[in-house]
């Protein structure tokens, strides 16, 4: 029993010892592990600080510093570029709506809407000493037999030419290729789905034309029941081409008057009083106006008017 005893007093003390040791050892774990861990986090945090530094040394960093700086520098001037573009485009657009409805809307002339009498034709027949067949006869060739000269209040019927628009447009220095997107309806043909008639069409081609260059866009455009050209505006004595449309927008009796003065300084009005159909036509229709028929429209034109007087 007591060696037993005693033997088990070693037992006890060496399991006590044993105990001890296995807790200062997991004691020294813990804290091992705890300083570990918190070496660990002192580390990742240094790591995170200087991860760019340790992949990349400091010539690459300035490198890759230098490269994004020339690739932002190049990418704004594009981007400029694009939106410059994009506002120009939209603006110029924009300028065609706002411009061709102001062209409509506030541009406007006075407006007389008496139309033509038997009373007017004699006056101005009897200026030029023509007779008033002679007048109606040109009047129902180049506005129809209803002899109307506007086609709405103070919308004079038009012919906006492309080709004579393109002409003027050369002659005064003006570079279409520029408006060519931004003004497409004034290249593109008449849309009479879109506007709902010929003229209306028509008009929205010449306001959106105007808003290029006004002088070269009345130029460019046949006017009123007589469908004089507006690049004539001087020849029917006008000051201005503004004056020109000013006049063909208030009434046809002044697109009558416009028309006088027209043959006269042009030297057609003997003509005209002749009526040598053949000469007249070659000079208010062209050369081409044999192959319209233009001279024997005219003639029939005027036998009519002659027969009714």
């Amino acid at each position: 029993m007591q060696r037993f005893a005693s033997g088990g007093c070693r037992f006890s003390l060496l399991t006590e010892k044993f105990y001890s040791m296995k807790t200062n050892i997991k004691t020294s774990a813990t804290n091992n592990t705890k300083a570990r861990g918190k070496e660990l986090r002192a580390k990742q945090t240094f790591e995170n600080q200087t991860y760019g530094k340790r992949l990349c040394p400091g010539w690459m960093i300035a490198l890759v510093s230098l490269l994004c700086t020339a690739l932002v520098a190049g990418a704004g001037p594009v981007a400029v570029e694009s939106d410059s573009v994009k506002a120009v485009e939209t603006d110029s657009v924009k300028a065609v709506e706002s411009d061709s409805v102001k062209a409509v809307e506030t541009v406007s002339y006075e407006h007389i809407p008496d139309r033509l009498t038997d009373e007017d034709f004699r006056e101005v027949a009897e200026e030029l000493g023509v007779e008033v067949a002679a007048i109606k006869a040109v009047v129902e060739i180049e506005a129809g037999a209803k002899h109307e000269g506007f086609w709405a209040n103070g919308k004079p019927i038009i012919n906006f030419d492309l080709s004579m628009f393109r002409k003027f447009a050369a002659r005064n220095k003006i570079n279409l290729s520029r408006y060519q997107r931004s003004h497409a309806v004034v290249f593109a043909k008449p849309n009479r789905a879109r506007y709902g008639s010929y003229q209306a069409a028509q008009q929205a081609r010449l306001d959106a034309a105007r808003t290029i260059d006004d002088k070269t866009a009345i130029e460019g455009t046949f006017w009123g029941m007589f469908q004089l050209g507006g690049f004539n505006w001087k020849v029917c004595g006008t000051s201005s081409p503004d004056e020109f449309v000013r006049l063909m927008s208030r009434s046809e009796r002044d697109q009558l008057e416009l028309f006088a003065e027209f043959i006269r300084e042009t030297g057609m009005l003997p003509l005209l009083k002749a009526k040598n159909w053949s000469a007249f036509a070659r000079r208010f229709n062209g050369p081409s106006y044999a192959r319209r028929g233009y001279h024997t429209r005219l003639a029939r034109a005027y036998a009519k008017y002659k027969a009714k007087k």
